[in-house]
């Protein structure tokens, strides 16, 4: 069962801390990221050594039978102490994090070295990397080390369950709370293998065998200590995840919008504050367009200004008149959507109105003028709207009331 587990479990808290290794190279000041990095990498360690191909390979260098076991398991007390260390950071000031964090590392340095001395107090001549627990269970010396080390696992997980329970409720975002009560079912879980581990001294004394439930405990700090992984990785995907969208939506609004943005640039180059790079640059870069998407809603905007002397009335009622009629997803425009479409109508005539020098006597509103866009997506939204509808107007001079058309746009 562990040489199924660990690996599986090394691959996933390596994956861990290479993603966090990339963020971490940006911004070392983070001492949550710090610690959590630092507590993927221990991890990783501990499942690595404890795989049997392993254990047998660093006893025969190091010259002493099972060294793993200390090895191990002081890297899982260090993942302990740095876990802890990343929740007081997300629930505590700055400072109150920093003398908590600094409390829990003492700590498990100060376990970490009566396991040692204790480890060195054994005369373990047996190499046993499936079930060394059991074997030296009777050992008074193991039995010391036992209950020092799993009872520092039992208070740590159980303090990590209770706590992340309770800083769930009050979390400030969802991955976070989602996290923390993932890691919270991950620390009872694990409670399995202390407790079967505690079990085997106290059978020692009383005399009963729970060998055959090595492999339930394998299991239960297995999985459970996966689970504690990824609840505290739940929010750094999340933010991953949320960056990323965040790039390709801008990206994708950026391009979309162009549609509409080009013709008026085109029209009045004036409205353009600075000439932007061209999009492919930026995307080989990896470089964010959100100020490059700021400007060019704006100039759309510009635009839409420049073109209201050449807004035909006749237009306009021709273009709510057809497109009324249209039907999109079997349903008929109406509301914002009928607004987008008949703005982009009115932004064609008006361009080739003023292309020929035509403005108008009494020019109309825009259909969107009623809309209320009072946020930043609502307005990126009726804008993408507004550039979908759009189309290039032919170069033909247009009359100043056009006949009604089932064509896209106005015919002029």
């Amino acid at each position: 069962m562990k040489d199924l587990l660990h690996p599986l479990c090394l691959i996933i808290s390596g994956a861990g801390f290479l993603v966090l290794l990339r963020d971490l190279a940006r911004d070392r000041r983070d001492r949550a990221l710090v610690a959590l990095a630092l507590s993927f990498l221990a991890s990783a360690l501990s499942y690595a050594v404890s795989i049997t191909s392993v254990w047998v390979r660093i006893d025969s260098a190091i010259g002493v039978t099972n060294v793993v076991v200390p090895i191990a398991q002081s890297l899982v007390v260090l993942v302990l102490a740095l876990q802890s260390t990343v929740l007081a950071y997300w629930s505590k000031e700055p400072a109150q994090a920093r003398r908590r964090g600094m409390k829990l590392l003492i700590t498990a340095a100060v376990v970490i070295a009566c396991m040692w001395v204790l480890f060195a107090l054994l005369t373990p001549a047996t190499q046993r990397p499936t079930d060394f627990a059991m074997y030296y269970a009777h050992d008074p010396f193991y039995q010391a080390y036992v209950l020092l080390y799993f009872g520092t696992y039992t208070a740590a997980e159980t303090y990590l369950a209770r706590a992340c329970w309770t800083y769930a409720r009050t979390a400030a975002t969802k991955s976070i709370t989602i996290g923390l009560r993932v890691v919270s079912i991950g620390a009872i879980i694990t409670l399995g293998y202390s407790g079967v581990r505690i079990a085997g001294i106290v059978g020692a004394w009383a005399d009963f065998d729970v060998r055959a439930l090595n492999d339930f405990a394998w299991a239960c700090g297995d999985i459970g200590a996966t689970l504690t992984q990824v609840g505290y990785f739940l929010p750094v995907i999340a933010a991953l995840l949320g960056a990323l969208f965040t790039f390709t939506h801008e990206h994708y609004a950026y391009a979309r919008l162009g549609k509409l943005w080009h013709p008026l640039v085109c029209m009045d180059p004036g409205i353009v504050l600075e000439q932007p790079r061209r999009q492919r640059d930026y995307l080989l870069a990896r470089q964010s367009v959100h100020y490059e998407l700021l400007r060019r809603r704006a100039e759309i905007r510009d635009g839409q200004v420049a073109l209201r002397p050449y807004l035909s009335p006749d237009a306009r009622a021709e273009s709510e008149a057809r497109r009324s009629r249209e039907r999109r997803f079997l349903r008929r425009l109406s509301g914002p959507q009928l607004a987008a479409a008949v703005t982009a109508d009115q932004l064609r005539h008006a361009m080739v109105l003023r292309a020929h020098g035509k403005p108008v006597a009494e020019p109309a509103e825009y259909a969107d003028a009623s809309l209320r866009l009072d946020t930043v997506q609502a307005e990126q939204k009726h804008l993408l709207r507004v550039a979908a509808a759009f189309s290039p107007a032919p170069s033909e001079t247009p009359t100043d009331s056009p006949t009604a058309s089932t064509s896209t746009g106005v015919r002029t």
